[in-house]
């Protein structure tokens, strides 16, 4: 539910992210791409712009909405955000043949929009009705569709090229979109980026201590996607380390080495 407030305006994100790609013009010699991410060198740069904006505003705010907030308060704007946005992961269980789980999720819906105060309470959970996450991009990458590309999106921060290209059907499927005004819709859209970017304090130090905080950011990003698309059936890592298990360790001889044995010395005659 998290990533969905970030991909709320990837739209226009994407959109900048295109132009950035456009006015871009290599004066010095070509720097060596990372395999799924081809834009590195642009991405790079619209990471530290975020990030800059993280520090100096984002991560301020967050702190003092985490400080000053009740939790029972924060739980209660938590819980009837993701209330709001819940059809999309209904919709998105449907196209992807999902029925027992769009059932369960149909039932947890209905019951914290009524008895649930309108999702600002959550008695679904204590039904044994748990949350699901489903996405139009988990459901175009079951399809078959690839990622494409690794893109960084100013404000918003990692995404792909599929992800950033269907913000359009989310759009219609989360009912944030069906409520009040242009002020209130923003105003549900900036409160729940605000309550996302509080959960994700306690991160901040792991993502300090990172050698390469872009490549850590990215490779996680990229791993937890995967891992949603598969619904957590991704192929075992061992596999990747078949090659170091047929390596020798220091001192150890290789399977079809000989030893041979130091020749024991020949006492004098």
């Amino acid at each position: 539910m998290r990533n969905r407030l970030r991909r709320a305006a990837l739209g226009c994100g994407a959109i900048v992210v295109a132009t950035l790609l456009g006015g871009c013009a290599s004066t010095g010699a070509p720097a060596q791409k990372t395999p799924g991410d081809p834009l590195e060198r642009v991405n790079r740069s619209v990471y530290r712009f975020n990030d800059a904006i993280d520090r100096t505003v984002a991560r301020p705010v967050a702190k003092a909405y985490r400080d000053y907030v009740p939790g029972f308060m924060r739980a209660g704007i938590s819980n009837a955000i993701d209330n709001l946005s819940y059809t999309t992961v209904i919709v998105n269980q449907l196209l992807q043949g999902k029925w027992g789980p769009a059932m369960n999720d149909t039932g947890r819906f209905l019951l914290n929009s009524t008895l649930g105060l309108g999702g600002l309470l959550d008695p679904a959970s204590a039904a044994g009705l748990d949350r699901n996450d489903e996405d139009f991009g988990q459901t175009f990458g079951k399809w078959g569709v690839p990622t494409g590309p690794y893109l960084v999106v100013p404000f918003l921060g990692p995404s792909t090229l599929r992800d950033a290209t269907l913000i359009y059907p989310e759009g219609y499927t989360d009912l944030r979109g069906y409520l009040g005004d242009w002020e209130t819709k923003w105003s549900l859209v900036a409160v729940g980026a605000l309550d996302a970017r509080s959960e994700l304090l306690s991160v901040d130090q792991v993502l300090t201590r990172a050698y390469d905080p872009y490549v850590f950011m990215r490779d996680a990003y990229l791993q937890r996607r995967e891992y949603q698309v598969r619904d957590g059936d991704v192929p075992d890592e061992e596999l990747q380390d078949e090659s170091l298990e047929d390596e020798p360790l220091d001192g150890e001889p290789m399977e079809d080495e000989t030893i041979e044995e130091p020749a024991e010395d020949t006492p004098p005659q």
